[in-house]
């Protein structure tokens, strides 16, 4: 069976088991990233912690690599090699990091008034340890194709613009 990749959407009654959860949620086979979105009582819908696995990789591993090419110039080859590597490295975490952002906002209408939403974007060989997971955490779980979900956020997008 080939992983299928997915939007996982895990609903808390309580904002504060959402919060708590994400901690745990790091250890599921196949995270790739985890954000937590809650709603006020009042309505006010905020974005709580989240995680990238391997955040900070591209822009360090292509600064390396840019130095290491850059070497061949001498030591201020070296430097500028680093330098150029981590800015392209960094430009594209941003992007990652804005998309993510557009994508959560596209989330915001299915959190209630005083409730929370574990977002999970995740490639599951099985849906079962994300299911376990909800049940043991009480929450509720909707789950987006990947692919369907960022559709969702281009239209969005687009929308804006």
């Amino acid at each position: 069976m080939t992983d299928q990749h997915n939007v996982v959407l895990l609903a808390f009654a309580d904002p504060a088991a959402g919060r708590a959860a994400l901690e745990q949620a790091k250890h599921l086979p196949g995270l790739r990233q985890a954000a937590v979105l809650e709603r006020s009582a009042e309505g006010l819908l905020e974005m709580g912690e989240s995680f990238a696995r391997g955040a900070g990789v591209p822009t360090v591993g292509s600064g390396v690599v840019g130095g290491l090419i850059g070497m061949l110039g001498g030591p201020v080859g070296a430097f500028l090699g680093f330098a150029a590597g981590a800015a392209l490295g960094n430009a594209a975490e941003e992007e990652r990091s804005a998309t993510g952002g557009a994508g959560l906002i596209v989330l915001g209408p299915r959190v209630e008034d005083g409730t929370g939403l574990l977002v999970l974007d995740i490639k599951e060989a099985s849906p079962e340890p994300a299911d376990r997971f909800a049940a043991e955490h009480g929450a509720t779980v909707d789950r987006l194709p990947a692919e369907e979900f960022a559709e969702q956020v281009k239209a969005a997008e687009q929308a804006a613009d």
